[in-house]
């Protein structure tokens, strides 16, 4: 019944409700993964699992487009969203496609990893395997400012890495420790999604490097050189709808956070003027260490 009244009202109905026409619906995630600020959200897997939903339960989708421009941020919300997106392909035996656009590095390149198939540019970003903090030493300032720094704990570690005090060497030892734990489960990742695909050295493909599009072919990270449209209308037709499917708009009409969000600062006076300086400042660095 469905499809006859489909092909009754099928002049007037939007494509991606015709039956007659392939539909890829096409889900935007770009930005920094988990690090976020009031008036600069990143990506999260609570600020995209609803667009996720949408678009692997659309009727008739032959597959589900990812279009990926991240450098990537949290190791933890990166493994969530992976995770949402292989969970929603079986459950809706949806194949996926990932299109790399710029950048997609570290958690940027996990999340793509969800894909069936990762397609990219010659010039996009694609790699960097490995894991990354960092912090600020002060404790010579603060003693030249003759400043005393108190603190109080419970717990004898309960201050490690504090940046006001002199680091530690078993301090650092624990937290590399952690970041290995963290590579190790992000390769294991790798060679799970891509399999006989990798042909690089494991020296050098899990060494936190980064390569061009041409290269991260060879090494087997993706599969092909390209782009979203003429991939999909190579391999579904020139006709095939591709929705984005954006983020939900709240009460007053903005777009809720996470999905389809770009990488240009935004400032606002408000109370938390000086967050917004220091996270513009460390979302640019962290764009910036892949040339953008």
């Amino acid at each position: 019944m469905f499809e006859r009244v489909t092909r009754l009202l099928g002049p007037v109905l939007p494509r991606r409700f015709r039956g007659d026409i392939p539909v890829v619906p096409v889900v935007r995630l770009s930005g920094i993964i988990g690090f976020s600020t009031p008036l600069r959200p990143g990506l999260t897997i609570s600020g995209v699992a609803r667009s996720l939903e949408r678009a692997f339960k659309l009727r008739r989708a032959k597959a589900v487009a990812l279009a990926i421009n991240s450098p990537g941020g949290s190791a933890v919300q990166s493994h969530l969203i992976f995770q949402r997106i292989r969970q929603l392909a079986v459950e809706n035996e949806r194949p996926v496609i990932a299109f790399i656009e710029d950048v997609g590095a570290s958690g940027g390149y996990m999340i793509a990893c969800a894909a069936d198939e990762i397609v990219c540019d010659a010039s996009s970003v694609v790699g960097s395997i490995g894991v990354i903090g960092g912090s600020f030493g002060f404790h010579l300032l603060i003693e030249k400012l003759g400043i005393e720094r108190r603190i109080y704990t419970v717990g004898e570690r309960k201050a490690m890495l504090d940046p006001f005090l002199p680091e530690k060497t078993e301090d650092v030892a624990h937290i590399k420790a952690i970041q290995q734990d963290i590579h190790a489960t992000f390769i294991g990742l790798v060679k799970a999604r891509r399999g006989t695909a990798l042909s690089g050295p494991e020296a050098v493909l899990f060494s936190g490097e980064y390569w061009a599009g041409r290269k991260a072919m060879e090494f087997g990270l993706v599969d092909r050189l390209g782009d979203l449209r003429s991939t999909l209308r190579e391999r579904y037709g020139d006709d095939v709808a591709t929705p984005l499917i954006a983020a939900e708009r709240g009460l007053f009409g903005r777009r809720i956070p996470g999905v389809g969000r770009t990488h240009v600062a935004e400032f606002s006076l408000w109370p938390g003027f000086a967050e917004e300086i220091v996270s513009a400042i460390e979302t640019r660095a962290l764009w910036a260490r892949y040339g953008l």
